[in-house]
């Protein structure tokens, strides 16, 4: 057989193979696996010029697998290791013109089904299988999955706030999907290009970076996830780029306050270096710094003393000189006016150049010595009796004020007036009057026992022998009365009035619930005064208004009213300047006083000149405000006398006023009454605490207690007081054993935190916090617990408290309140605590300047008023303003006491100094005696 021949059985062969394959194919789905190759014939292998790609069926839609070869006589798919049947492949043949070989395309459909009926260690797969005459060849495979993408991202971004030029990290964790999501991110719905801006970063693994946050940065941030099948949404983050607040820097120091003697520099900052912006933290720190200086005083030369006259000079002349430097004048004060040098005839122009002898000359002398002895003479009798008459008491004694039951004896005088005890007529000690037994003193104004003239004889004009403990010396007789005496059982002086605590003896009688208080809207007192004078309280607030007497002309009435402003002030202090009590007005505005009336503001500073700087300020009927005085500033328009817990205010003219404080340093402390009440509804199992921060003045505790009578609240524990410092830290209230298994509280409530700004400058409201308890069952009827308040790095306050939940069990806390609510206005004589008659004899006493030091600035050194002296020295009456002063002092405890021994000390005093003056002691001892003794 030739090579044809041969070739004949090949191509027969192979077309059986081919024919039987086919069958089979055709006649069982399940038949066995092809062959892996067939007999060919000789030529090329197939070439695949399309090969099936990794496909996603979406929701229910079939995808199509492709594959295309040359040379190629059939192309069968494969998935999953198992032949796809014949039926379900759709073929196509072509014929390459370059070279003539044949070209086979064939593709299949694959459904979500298929898909989803495949389990496998693997993901779903099919590949194509071509042959040729060579033989055959594989394509790649091709996964099929079904796509997808979840609803709810695995991590959202989330919110921040972040300093400026701070890193920003947002994360996002996109939804679950196939084929996994494509994140973008937008900032206020627009999409972010990391390209464009270097500062963000968005490749890393999804999340956005910003590495130095701007305040463009600012925004609300979503991240958004996409693939074929969906796109998501995530929560949008809202991000904040706020900037911190910076101090500029300081101003220079200002010049000194004071043109002459203490004062004030001060210098100052603001927060605007940078100013704090998107709720950024305010600068730490005081705005303000305060230092003391002194400015020198001009000191305006002075005279010494005149020198002794030179010998008579031949020209019949002598000469005396003085010079200026008792001081001499410094700080550019005035040199002295006057001459510095006299000269006058010593002969008395009887000038005799020549005497003709020295018999004459004799008789000229003797004549001359006998005159100067003469006139000492009569000089040592007038000062011997002046001496004698004037200050004749030795010592001023206190039980003529405070109206004490003494036992005492002492003679009177034979003849006169027995108020009158001036006289030169010297008593007759053999007649005596033994007076054994308790002596009540007030006003003589019997005519009997005293005249009209009486009245006005200084306190030195008496002379008593007194044997008690205790010396008359006002020259009240047996029959006089008093009925200024103070009341028992007032708050003592120098306490805090407002919740001092009473002896137990006179407890029942000054107790007041708290259902007493006042429950006017308005807190406003009104009253109609003369001339005599009188007092105007505002119960229970500690504002009053003193009215002296001839403050009003004679035979006029004025309407005066007292009110406190509970609305919202108009005055806004500045930074962090304070307003230390309430807004008081006064009036009516239009009409001036003769005398300066007393008005006093109750407070709620520490007092301490090193760590607070206190103004009074007026409102102008243009309604703005206007600074009057600095507490410490010396000035004569107006005084102010700061106490611990008020401030006494002299002034000429009625208005609206307010007490501003100004914190020097962080040790400047604010004082805050802490007080809690709680209410329950008799059918819930919740009980209420509140707990309120509020200043320490009377009239902020009467707003609370006013409300809480509204609610029905109770007054569980006695209030505390509080030492908040300016030290800008906040106030952390909190509610401590709580009894377990009968009680519980709020999770996360049990502690709440005020921010220092919220306490500080609260504008006298007082400051609010509730804690919510439950008791577990109504069986549940007492409840005990604590109340911490502390400021953090401060002073801290814990209240017991022990109560009954049941209303008929329940213990009222009781308010220790003023008897001035019983009488919000006195008028006249009542009003005042020192009688009206003594009153003037200590006026007549002091205000006549005396070479022994007793006068009105010894007066008001002995009642601790030392500053601002010249205020008094303007008055008509100095000692009269100073006792004003003194009335308003001691309106609630009526101290007679302080001011008797006042006046007690003030008359050892002078009696020291006139034992010195009858001694003759030398002038240096007298000097120190009389600095000791003042």
């Amino acid at each position: 057989m030739g090579a044809a021949g041969r070739r004949c059985p090949e191509r027969l062969a192979l077309v059986l193979g081919l024919c039987s394959w086919a069958a089979a194919l055709r006649g069982n789905d399940n038949s066995e696996a092809l062959p892996e190759s067939i007999p060919s014939a000789p030529g090329t292998l197939p070439h695949f010029m399309e090969e099936p790609d990794d496909a996603y069926i979406i929701k229910s839609n079939p995808i199509v697998l492709r594959c295309k070869a040359m040379p190629a006589m059939q192309i069968f798919f494969k998935c999953n290791g198992e032949w796809v049947h014949q039926n379900e492949h759709v073929s196509e043949e072509s014929m390459d013109e370059t070279t003539g070989l044949k070209i086979r395309e064939v593709y299949i459909n694959v459904t979500r089904q298929q898909v989803e009926d495949f389990h496998g260690p693997e993901d779903y797969w099919c590949q194509c299988v071509a042959w040729s005459h060579l033989g055959t060849s594989k394509s790649r495979k091709a996964s099929v999955r079904i796509a997808y993408l979840r609803k709810n991202f695995e991590q959202d971004p989330q919110g921040k706030e972040v300093p400026i030029e701070g890193m920003i990290v947002l994360h996002c964790r996109p939804p679950e999907g196939v084929p996994a999501a494509e994140v973008e991110w937008l900032k206020n719905e627009e999409p972010i290009d990391s390209n464009l801006d270097e500062n963000i970063d968005t490749r890393a693994d999804h999340n956005l970076i910003i590495r130095q946050a701007r305040l463009s940065d600012s925004g609300n941030y979503t991240c958004m996830a996409a693939n074929i099948v969906a796109k998501r949404r995530s929560m949008s983050a809202t991000v904040v780029v706020y900037v911190n607040g910076g101090w500029s820097s300081w101003t220079e120091w200002s010049n000194c306050n004071a043109r002459c003697g203490r004062g004030w520099q001060k210098r100052s900052r603001t927060c605007t270096n940078p100013a704090p912006l998107n709720g950024g933290a305010f600068c730490e720190g005081m705005s303000v710094q305060k230092i003391t200086c002194t400015s020198l005083c001009p000191v305006d030369g002075n005279w010494e003393v005149w020198s002794e006259w030179s010998v008579c000079s031949p020209e019949c002349e002598h000469l005396r000189v003085r010079e200026c430097i008792a001081p001499p004048p410094r700080n550019g004060g005035k040199y002295c006016e006057g001459l510095s040098q006299e000269s006058e005839n010593c002969t008395e122009g009887l000038c005799i150049q020549d005497i003709e002898n020295a018999s004459d000359i004799a008789l000229y002398s003797g004549l001359g010595a006998a005159v100067i002895a003469v006139a000492v003479l009569v000089v040592g009798v007038t000062l011997y009796r002046r001496s004698q008459s004037e200050y004749g008491v030795d010592v001023i004694d206190s039980s003529a004020l405070t109206g004490g039951f003494q036992t005492f004896n002492f003679k009177t005088v034979r003849q006169g007036n027995s108020l009158l005890l001036n006289s030169s007529m010297q008593p007759d000690l053999t007649v005596s009057r033994t007076y054994s037994g308790p002596i009540c003193l007030q006003d003589p104004m019997d005519k009997e026992l005293m005249t009209e003239s009486s009245l006005f004889n200084p306190l030195s004009d008496i002379k008593v022998k007194v044997h008690s403990s205790f010396m008359v010396s006002l020259g009240v007789t047996e029959r006089a009365e008093y009925h200024g005496k103070a009341h028992s059982g007032t708050f003592p002086h120098g306490n805090n009035r407002a919740f001092g605590t009473i002896q137990s003896r006179n407890k029942a009688t000054y107790i007041q619930n708290l259902s007493s208080i006042s429950t006017q809207s308005e807190l406003k007192t009104t009253a109609i005064f003369g001339h005599l004078g009188g007092r105007l309280v505002v119960p229970n607030t500690g504002v009053s208004l003193l009215i002296p007497h001839g403050a009003i002309p004679e035979e006029s009435s004025w309407e005066i009213y007292l009110a406190i402003n509970q609305r919202e002030s108009s005055l806004q202090p500045e930074g962090t300047d304070v307003l230390l009590g309430p807004e008081v007005t006064c009036g009516p505005s239009d009409v001036s006083v003769s005398t300066p009336f007393a008005l006093t503001i109750p407070h709620c500073a520490e007092v301490n000149s090193e760590h607070w700087s206190i103004h009074l300020k007026k409102r102008t009927q243009q309604g703005k405000w206007e600074e009057v005085m600095s507490v410490e500033e010396e000035t004569t328009s107006c005084y102010c006398l700061l106490d611990p817990y008020a401030c006494h205010i002299l002034l000429n003219s009625f208005g609206t006023y307010a007490l501003i404080g100004e914190p020097i340093s962080d040790c400047a402390v604010r004082q805050l009454k802490v007080a809690v009440f709680g209410c329950l509804s008799c059918n819930s199992l919740d009980y209420n605490l509140r707990v309120y921060c509020m200043d320490n003045t009377p009239c902020s505790f009467q707003e609370v207690v006013l409300d809480e009578r509204l609610q029905g609240g109770q007054l569980l524990e006695e209030p505390k007081l509080l030492h908040f410092k300016g030290n800008t830290f906040s106030l952390q209230i909190s509610v401590l054993d709580i009894p377990p298994f009968l009680w519980r509280i709020k999770p996360f409530t049990a502690c709440q935190e005020v921010p220092f700004s919220r306490v500080w400058c609260s504008n006298q409201k007082p400051l609010h916090c509730a804690f919510s308890l439950e008791r577990y069952t109504p069986a549940t009827t007492q409840l005990s617990c604590k109340i911490c308040v502390r400021q953090v790095k401060g002073h801290e306050q814990i209240l017991q408290i022990q109560t009954s939940i049941l209303e008929s069990e329940r213990e009222s806390i009781t308010f220790f309140a003023h008897d001035d609510s019983n009488f919000p206005a006195q008028m006249g004589a009542k009003a005042f605590k020192i009688p009206y008659s003594i009153r003037q004899r200590i006026c007549a006493t002091f205000d006549t300047p005396n070479a022994k030091g007793k006068d009105w600035q010894m007066l008001a050194q002995k009642n601790s008023i030392s500053r601002n002296l010249s205020y008094f020295a303007t008055q008509r009456s100095p000692s009269a303003v100073i006792l004003d002063l003194w009335e308003a002092r001691h309106q609630h405890d009526g101290d007679l006491d302080s001011l008797a021994c006042a006046l007690e000390e003030i008359g050892r005093t002078h009696s020291k100094i006139s034992d010195i003056t009858e001694t003759e002691i030398e002038e240096p001892d007298f000097n120190y005696s009389r600095q000791n003794g003042l």
